[in-house]
Parts: structure tokens; sequence; C-alpha cells
């Protein structure tokens, strides 16, 4: 086609695109996080609010955050099962052990174990529970060996 007969003055339309939530969820996911992690973020806010500098955008950020957040308190009895906020220790084919911990997308940075519920290995170690073998791109193929819930 010739360049006589495009239209390069005009805009593209615009194109209806999901929008995203405050923590970058996809529209309708629920944005889950733990009682700690929800003190860890109303701290960080105070502390931001009590500075004499200025940071209004990550306080905007952590209001938004905040304002989205569904607290998903630990089970009274969890017994064999792997759920939100459960720390999940495995044994891989080296006989070594790997802990993870289940947690929502604006607190997997407060933890050294964190991994998001929506990942991968976080859905895969969700439907799995206590002695179970899994297998993931991720860590291979390992044998859960303990479940615990933290504070």
């Amino acid at each position: 086609m010739s360049k006589a007969f495009t239209k390069e003055d005009v805009d593209p339309p615009e194109r209806p695109g999901r929008v995203r939530s405050a923590s970058g969820l996809p529209p309708g996911a629920t944005n889950y996080i733990t009682p700690a992690g929800r003190k860890k973020l109303d701290g960080e806010l105070a502390k931001l609010r009590r500075s004499n500098q200025d940071h209004a955008e990550r306080i905007a950020e952590i209001e938004r955050i905040l304002g989205s957040v569904t607290i998903v308190e630990p089970p009274e009895d969890p017994g064999r099962t792997i759920g939100f906020g459960a720390r999940v220790t495995l044994r891989d084919e080296a006989n070594e052990l790997k802990t993870y911990r289940i947690l929502g997308v604006d607190e997997v940075e407060f933890d050294n174990d964190g991994i998001s519920w929506i990942s991968s290995l976080g859905r895969t170690l969700l439907a799995a529970e206590l002695n179970d073998r899994i297998a993931t791109d991720e860590i291979g193929a390992a044998t859960i060996v303990k479940v615990e819930y933290p504070a």
C-alpha cells in the first residue's frame, strides 16, 4: 500500500485493556494478605507519614494497597493442609531442604522465603499437603516435609 493511503496524523483507537489493581493483580483477583503483612504495611505507612521527607507517591501506593487487601487468618487447626500464609519445607532430589512461605503479592518482599500465592510454585503448593510429592519447572521434584503457620 502506498503511503498516500495511510493516515499518519490520526491516533489509533484506544484498545480496551484489562485494568490492573493497585497491586498489579489481574481484574477480579482478590488481594490476599496475612495479618503480619498488613501490620508491616501499616507500620511502613505510619513511618512515612512521620518522616520529614516527601513520600507522597509511596504513601498513596500503600493506601491503595491497604484499601484493596483481604486479610487471611491462619487456620485454627491446619493439620496436613497447605493454605495461604503457610511456611512449607521441601526436600528436593539432592536431599536438600528448601523453605517457602506463601504470601500475598504486596508482602512477598517482607519475607526472604516469600513466594506469591499466584506464582506457579505458590499455586502448586496450595493444591498439595504434607508428604505430597510435587514437581515444578522452578524447583524440580520435591517432597513436602513440613507445614507451619508462623504468627
